[in-house]
């Protein structure tokens, strides 16, 4: 089909029709004939034939009720009757795969004119195809599934896959043996935990944040003690079709009688008769991805402690959903165990030891919380940027009052911070082993998602503030604000409340405090 041909237009002309019947308007050098759809704004027609708005440039006007994608839709993109003589358009959306250019919108590294030690030339080029794949792939499933509460659409699983963005968001290791990393881009030997960084920053710039969880963010919490405690045949079994995208798999900890206190868990596991299979009963409770897993790592009580268990879904195992702040994308249900038969095969690591397994995996599982939740900030900081220079109050832009540069000062201050501090524990894990991170990183990396979290919920109410009644309006110029608002606690309680957090941090201080250190 033909692209319909656009004519020019002098604004003297576009002036002159100016009428309900007859209605006309210049957005950004384009001309709308809004004539047929008067009668369908939502704002009602008094605002179309307003004398400041029909017949005139009213590109001040509409950006300062809409967002630009508004004008990208199909249906009013067929409104667009031609184009002003002499002019260009100089608003534009996203594009895909580029880099904003609107001050702190971006990490330092990747501003143009800024250095970093810590990202090499494959990481740009890494990061470059990420972007290109989230924002191709990603996004726009996001917002649907995010809006309609569906499970992530199984084609954009399957292209993460192809490029084996399953195994990458594991972090550095073992399993990538035989795997060909984004086409090739970087080998498995030199992938370390700034691509994986990388990964998780992209897919947070979504701004869909139950969306984020139900991209099987229940693999990444929930596979790691497969990796690291199964034996060769279950990894051999469950891996691969997990990182296929075939099959999903969660982590099963919480419990309603035990979030943080770990060891409180009142799931039980007692052996069978024969000594082949374990018996599984009991409950869990906000487990993330659980409504479509087909694999459950689930921390019991047995007879010698604590133990971890990798349950199959099958006879016994039930699971309902549970609506929570975020959307049902997230897959957040409530599971019951009633006398679930297990293999003892699919024991993960030793009998009675499961807390081991358990804290082995909380210090990944935070870290890449804190990864999202640095991103996230930063595009909430730009959303507020954007506002602030194109919204009038008062007869003058709203970066013009001193209260609201003083809120973006500190919404900045605090973002900065975080990606900072988020970026030099990065750089000590790419020196450290598995266990020197779990000595040496397991209080700063709690310290980091304290602080980012609260430093989060302060963003969020500030940006409600800067956007006034649209940052509490699920749609329109504020919905990214809104949803931010709502869903933000989500980090400040998963892996982990911050008070116990702090706690943790100060209490592994404590543990390295020199006895003979006085004033």
């Amino acid at each position: 089909m033909a692209a319909k041909e656009l004519k020019q237009y002098t604004l003297e002309e576009v002036a002159e029709h100016n009428k309900p019947d007859d209605l006309w308007v210049v957005i950004d050098a384009k001309v709308y004939n809004l004539s047929r759809f008067k009668d369908l704004h939502p704002g009602g027609i008094s605002v179309l034939t307003d004398e400041e708005i029909a017949g005139q440039d009213a590109t001040e006007a509409f950006y300062g009720l809409h967002r630009h994608e508004v004008l990208e839709r199909p249906q009013y993109q067929r409104m667009q009757i031609g184009t002003i003589q002499g002019e260009q358009p100089v608003i534009y959306s996203r594009i895909v795969g580029e880099i904003s250019d609107v001050p702190y919108a971006e990490p330092t590294w990747l501003s143009q004119g800024y250095h970093s030690p810590y990202y090499t030339e494959n990481h740009r080029k890494f990061q470059q195809a990420m972007r290109r794949f989230a924002d191709e792939f990603i996004y726009e499933d996001a917002q649907a599934r995010e809006e309609d509460g569906k499970r992530p659409s199984q084609n954009v699983i399957d292209k993460m896959a192809a490029v084996n963005l399953h195994a990458m968001r594991m972090g550095p290791g073992k399993h990538f043996q035989g795997l060909t990393l984004m086409d090739g881009l970087v080998k498995p030997e030199e992938f370390n935990y700034f691509h994986e960084l990388i990964i998780t920053q992209e897919i947070a710039r979504c701004g869909a944040r139950g969306y984020g969880d139900g991209l099987m963010g229940g693999k990444v919490i929930g596979l790691p003690p497969v990796l690291n405690f199964g034996s060769e045949a279950l990894k051999a079994r469950v891996v691969p079709e997990v990182f296929a995208g075939k099959k999903f798999i969660c982590l099963a900890i919480s419990e309603a009688q035990a979030g943080s206190d770990v060891m409180g868990l009142q799931t039980t596991a007692v052996k069978s008769e024969d000594g082949k299979e374990w018996i599984v009963n009991g409950t869990k409770k906000w487990i993330t991805n659980a409504t479509f897993a087909d694999y459950f790592t689930v921390g019991c009580k047995t007879e010698d402690g604590l133990t971890v268990i990798l349950v199959e879904r099958g006879p016994g195992v039930e699971t309902r959903q549970i609506k929570t702040s975020y959307s049902t994308t997230a897959g957040t249900a409530y599971i019951t165990f009633d006398n679930v038969r297990v293999p003892v095969e699919n024991t993960l690591g030793e009998e009675g030891r499961g807390i081991f397994v358990i804290l082995s995996n909380f210090n990944h599982e935070r870290w890449v919380m804190c990864c999202s939740s640095a991103r996230s900030q930063r595009s909430i900081v730009e959303e507020c940027l954007k506002w602030a220079t194109q919204r009038k109050a008062f007869g003058k832009p709203l970066i013009s009052q001193a209260v609201i540069r003083s809120k973006l000062a500190t919404m900045i201050a605090r973002t900065e911070s975080v990606q900072s501090w988020l970026e030099n524990i990065t750089y000590q894990m790419c020196h450290m082993t598995y266990k020197q991170q779990s000595q040496k990183l397991a209080g700063q990396i709690a310290f980091l998602k304290s602080y980012s979290t609260r430093c989060a919920q302060e963003t969020a109410k500030d940006a409600v503030q800067i956007f006034g009644g649209r940052g509490i309006t699920r749609t329109g110029m504020g919905r990214f604000v809104e949803h931010y608002h709502r869903t933000v606690t989500f980090d400040a309680l998963l892996g982990g409340a911050e008070d116990v957090l702090a706690d943790l941090g100060v209490r592994q201080a404590m543990r390295a405090m020199p006895k003979n250190a006085r004033l």
